[in-house]
């Protein structure tokens, strides 16, 4: 029964993360793949209006080669708008999910608390950051920082809200500090030892 304990306090020494954080790889890997899966289908779906000119120069071209060429020359068109697009919106869905998670982890590492307020930071600041980086002119660029920042607090505080909610039921009902989780080590720790000087005894 030690033995099991033992390797339990080991894990969670060496991970070293608050319950409810959110794995920060994991995290951007799925958001690069959602970003590729959107951008293609947003890029395929904007490429089905020249496939109807390709479709009307076909009718116009009785030559068979002619009407190969067209063809190919328009499949690859679509492979390239279709790769751009997936690429692009892997790489900006990607950047965004790294950089707000990451944001969240490092709050709720420097405060040593898991609450809503974490992911409302993450959210204002990744939001106006974006914001800051859309083209346009400086003052359109601080707008836009402004208006992220407010809208990645108000979208995120629900969805905090419910993240801890979620968490506080997957840990049966509550959430831990780094100070509680030390206590509880050090808890099991002196109660292990107890009951070996009682089995001695």
């Amino acid at each position: 029964m030690e033995a099991p304990e033992k390797q339990e306090e080991i894990v969670s020494d060496r991970t070293g993360k608050l319950a409810g954080t959110v794995n920060w790889g994991t995290a951007t890997v799925v958001g690069v793949f959602a970003g590729m899966l959107y951008g293609g289908s947003k890029a395929a779906s904007e490429s089905v209006s020249k496939d109807a000119e390709v479709m009307l120069k076909l009718g116009s071209t009785p030559d068979k080669r002619e009407q190969y060429r067209l063809m190919r020359d328009a499949m690859e068109k679509r492979f390239i708008t279709v790769a751009r697009g997936s690429i692009i919106g892997g790489i900006r869905l990607g950047m965004f999910t790294a950089a707000f998670y990451g944001l969240q982890n490092l709050l709720a590492e420097k405060r040593g608390v898991i609450d809503v307020y974490n992911v409302v930071g993450a959210g204002s600041a990744t939001a106006s950051t974006f914001g800051l980086i859309l083209p346009g002119s400086f003052r359109w660029r601080l707008r836009n920082a402004m208006v992220g920042s407010l809208l990645g607090a108000a979208i995120c505080f629900p969805l905090g809200w419910l993240h801890l909610k979620l968490v506080a039921k997957a840990n049966g009902g509550k959430l831990t500090t780094r100070n509680e989780e030390a206590k509880s080590g050090i808890a099991a720790a002196v109660e292990r030892l107890e009951g070996n000087l009682e089995k001695r005894a």
